[in-house]
């Protein structure tokens, strides 16, 4: 049974008559009663009392009658939903974050964006670190994942540039050097840096370590924090210095200052990581928004940034 056989008889139903039923659908009558016949046949009923003005449904037709409304509308929903799908419209996206990147004001720019073009998207997201985001990908458990690179096993992701976030140093209140604006990393050299497992950010670590050895000097590594918002905390707590994204200034843990480093500087680098090959629409859309958002987000000053941030 053809799904437009369905169709003709709701449409015939609807208008009592064939002739009418004809004109709605744009044929002509003969053939539109010889397909209600057909139909009768196939299903061994009877749909259709003729009269001599139009027709009415027998007491099985107005039993089916229900029936064929509800497989047409969800293949009404089915082509809606289709065609949403093929426009990256519809569906799911499983965003993966890695650690404090949801504090970087572009990245619920971008995704707010996004929802406003596609706000039939359901979007769910989870913080974690580069690895985890990494397996997570591999495990088709994520759909997109915005890293800290570099990642492990890069062969089986595909990942791109989002931008380079400048970094600042973290001091306890009432540090030496509280009432200075610009900071050199080597006026640092012998407090503890707090910073993170290396595993959980390889990039942003050896970033860090090697802009202190581009000042000259070697860095007295003190407490680690379990993730990376979590150093200025440990500042706050007196354990030593750290150096963050800048968008951690956005936290107001009392206790800390946030000062410019002098280059060199480091720089927190993030990207955007999929599976090798996974190009849905709805995937490739929401990449191309963030991607965009990203390069106009770099070009701004720090104040256009930051509009809030002290440091």
């Amino acid at each position: 049974m053809d799904i437009r056989h369905l169709r003709y008889f709701v449409t015939v139903g609807d208008k009592g008559s064939i002739t009418r039923a004809a004109e709605e659908l744009g044929m002509e009558q003969p053939p539109l009663s010889q397909q209600i016949r057909q139909l009768e046949q196939k299903l061994g009923v009877q749909l259709f009392e003729r009269q001599t003005r139009g027709v009415t449904l027998t007491e099985i037709g107005a039993t089916l009658m229900p029936r064929a409304r509800a497989i047409l509308e969800l293949q009404h929903q089915f082509m809606l939903t289709a065609e949403g799908m093929a426009r990256g419209e519809v569906g799911h996206i499983r965003l993966g974050l890695a650690g404090a990147v949801p504090l970087l004001p572009v990245i619920p720019l971008a995704i707010r964006a996004f929802r406003d073009i596609a706000p039939d998207v359901t979007l769910s997201m989870e913080e974690s670190n580069t690895p985890a985001l990494c397996a997570a990908l591999h495990e088709t458990s994520t759909d997109i994942a915005i890293i800290r690179p570099p990642v492990p096993d890069p062969a089986r992701l595909s990942v791109s540039h989002l931008l380079d976030e400048p970094t600042v140093i973290a001091l306890p209140r009432g540090h030496r050097l509280t009432n200075e604006p610009v900071i050199r990393l080597d006026m640092v050299a012998d407090e503890p840096l707090i910073i993170f497992p290396r595993e959980l950010g390889p990039g942003f670590h050896d970033a860090i370590l090697s802009a202190y050895q581009m000042a000259g000097v070697t860095p007295k590594l003190g407490q680690q924090a379990p993730q990376i918002a979590g150093t200025v905390p440990l500042v706050a707590a007196g354990f030593g210095v750290s150096v963050v994204p800048r968008s951690l200034c956005q936290i107001h843990a009392g206790g800390v200052t946030f000062h410019t480093i002098s280059d060199p500087a480091p720089r927190a680098t993030l990207a955007v990581a999929i599976r090798a090959g996974q190009n849905t629409p709805i995937v490739s859309k929401f990449v191309k928004i963030l991607r965009t958002h990203c390069r106009k987000w770099e070009k701004l000053s720090p104040e256009e940034q930051f509009p809030a941030a002290e440091y």
